[in-house]
């Protein structure tokens, strides 16, 4: 990275700290990252399948919208239920254009007082703008940007945290409350973007550091960069905003149907009334084409198949794109999400992906290609 795209870039929290531990630097989402330390990158993803990894993810925004209307305001924006969620519980959810397609992805959690919601970095002026927009008037918007987020990650993730936090292990797979570390308030959930169990925790950026290095200093803890947060993420089946969705692919293009729930689709108690809903619902019902399909790929060869690499079938016809893809570390095989014309999203179903001009077969696969072990209880 130049000195001068350095000085450009933003810095979290944490950036003297990956200096230190002497971590490769790269811009990403508008900031200087960490994309991997010394111990490479299989390493990290090694350790965090098998140990706990630290995770910088302060790029990332944080907000909380409050007020007697936050909820209903939140829901208007999304095919997600927010009204119903209890207090202490976290959920998934998807900002839509009014075509249906999907401007970002976002965890919220109902604190009770408020929603306590994390989107992505590269996102999040543009997601508060949206949001003051169409919903300012009803609710309180307030960024946080004085915090920062850790995600600690890995099956001895809680064995580490609950050293330094006792109770964070009370928690289960998405739910999320306040904490203390000495005289530090904290806000944990139990979640992560890795396919393992883990924590995200937000923390004031004036401790930060303090934690991360408590954190480190745990014998099951080392830190990971970008790179193996990229790895385990796609063995895991999740998306990443800008490769896997973006703002021309719906919510059932990318097979998120999951992510909404039954009160707010067709003949649900509070079906429809967010941006793009009759694309959405129709597309739900069945009633409205849904073209392509997000789907799992593994590689007949070992050969690994970039983002942008073009799918062919069998009669040379061009039927789709890869949107990630990476020699999985865990899987020992090359994987990928791509998109494919619906009909031939049916696992077992061979295409084939064009690598420098020739043809590498791959097989349509159920996701995730690494089993969860999200812990819930």
């Amino acid at each position: 990275m130049s000195a001068s795209t350095e000085e450009q870039l933003q810095r979290t929290p944490l950036h003297a700290l990956h200096l230190e531990l002497g971590a490769r630097m790269v811009p990403f989402a508008g900031y200087s990252m960490p994309v991997q330390y010394p111990a490479g990158l299989m390493a990290e993803h090694r350790q965090t399948r098998e140990s706990a990894g630290l995770f910088d993810v302060s790029h990332m925004g944080q907000l909380r919208l409050a007020g007697a209307g936050a909820a209903a305001a939140f829901e208007s924006l999304m095919p997600v239920d927010v009204a119903g969620l209890p207090a202490g519980k976290q959920r998934y959810g998807l900002l839509l254009s009014d075509e249906g397609t999907i401007i970002d992805d976002l965890m919220f959690v109902n604190r009770g007082d408020d929603l306590f919601v994390i989107v992505n970095g590269a996102c999040k002026a543009g997601d508060i703008a949206h949001m003051q927009e169409r919903i300012g008037s009803r609710c309180q918007l307030v960024p946080m940007p004085e915090r920062a987020l850790l995600a600690l990650q890995g099956p001895k993730a809680v064995n580490a945290l609950s050293r330094l936090v006792p109770g964070a292990g009370k928690l289960v797979f998405m739910t999320g409350g306040a904490f203390d570390w000495e005289g530090a308030d904290l806000f944990i959930t139990r979640s992560g973007y890795t396919g393992e169990d883990g924590f995200e925790i937000s923390v004031h950026e004036s401790r930060a550091e303090a934690l991360a290095r408590a954190l480190l200093a745990q014998p099951e803890v080392k830190p990971i960069g970008l790179g193996a947060r990229n790895s385990l993420r796609l063995e895991a089946g999740l998306c990443l905003y800008g490769n896997d969705i973006d703002l021309t692919t719906t919510p059932v293009e990318a097979g998120l149907n999951w992510a909404m729930q039954k009160v707010r689709r067709s003949s649900g108690e509070r079906a429809g009334g967010f941006p793009g809903a009759a694309r959405v619902l129709g597309q739900l019902d069945g009633t409205v084409d849904v073209p392509r399909k997000r789907v799992g790929l593994v590689a007949l060869e070992r050969i690994p198949v970039r983002e942008h690499t073009e799918l062919r079938d069998a009669q040379g016809r061009r039927v789709g794109e890869v949107t990630s893809g990476l020699l999985g570390p865990t899987i020992d095989k090359p994987i990928a999400m791509a998109y494919l014309e619906s009909a031939l999203a049916t696992p077992g179903t061979r295409v084939d992906a064009i690598v420098r001009g020739k043809p590498v077969p791959m097989e349509v696969a159920a996701m995730p290609f690494v089993p969860n072990r999200y812990y819930r209880g």
